[in-house]
């Protein structure tokens, strides 16, 4: 049996005019991105970092705000492109801080960092995962020779480091959408000006006479 797509509630053709094109972050690919680091960073935390260790929590919550920022500011986007680019911003900052927190844990533990341009970062950077099976099948790649952490660690800072980029892109986006369309104050500023503009070429000076 089929199940049919539940109905938007905001479906008025004043509503698209008011409040725009908003929501959709699961299209984004910044939110994507971001989402899987999360789910990422949760696993790595539970296998490599104490519950004790302040970093455990400190790399979890940037994660969780990375995405959940982008898909906040998106949704907030309905009446504020200002709080809209704010919380992407938000969202890009702790994206740069869970990267960081990846490398100095590689640190702490003694492990080696990857440097671009080398056969295992360059390969990890063009994994581009989807899920987070996909991601933690090539961490436990059988025959490999680095330990799983090492492996874990560096590929989590080059997706926070990809997600950061696609913030940063995001953020450019909707910097260009606000200069061309404008915010939520325009939009209710246009749309009352429309609609009294209708209101008054039906009630005006040409409207037919009664014959009295």
């Amino acid at each position: 049996m089929q199940t049919s797509e539940p109905k938007r509630a905001l479906r008025s053709t004043a509503s698209e005019r008011i409040y725009g094109e908003h929501g959709g972050f699961r299209k984004l690919k910044a939110y994507q991105v971001a989402e899987l680091c999360y789910d990422f960073t949760c696993r790595f935390c539970d296998r490599y970092v104490p519950p004790k260790d302040r970093h455990h929590d400190q790399m979890v919550q940037a994660a969780r705000s990375g995405y959940q920022n982008i898909g906040e500011g998106s949704e907030d986007s309905a009446t504020s492109k200002k709080l809209e680019m704010n919380l992407t911003n938000v969202a890009k900052s702790s994206l740069g801080e869970l990267e960081r927190d990846y490398k100095k844990h590689l640190q702490r533990r003694d492990l080696r960092l990857w440097k671009m341009g080398e056969p295992l970062f360059e390969e990890a950077r063009a994994l581009r995962p989807t899920t987070l099976a996909g991601a933690a099948a090539w961490v436990n790649k059988p025959g490999v020779s680095e330990p799983a952490e090492e492996r874990a660690a560096n590929l989590g800072a080059i997706l926070a480091a990809q997600a950061h980029w696609l913030s940063e892109r995001l953020l450019d986006r909707q910097a260009k959408d606000f200069e061309e369309g404008g915010g939520f104050s325009e939009r209710l500023s246009k749309a009352r000006k429309s609609r009294l503009s209708n209101s008054n070429g039906h009630d005006g000076p040409n409207r037919p006479r009664r014959s009295g």
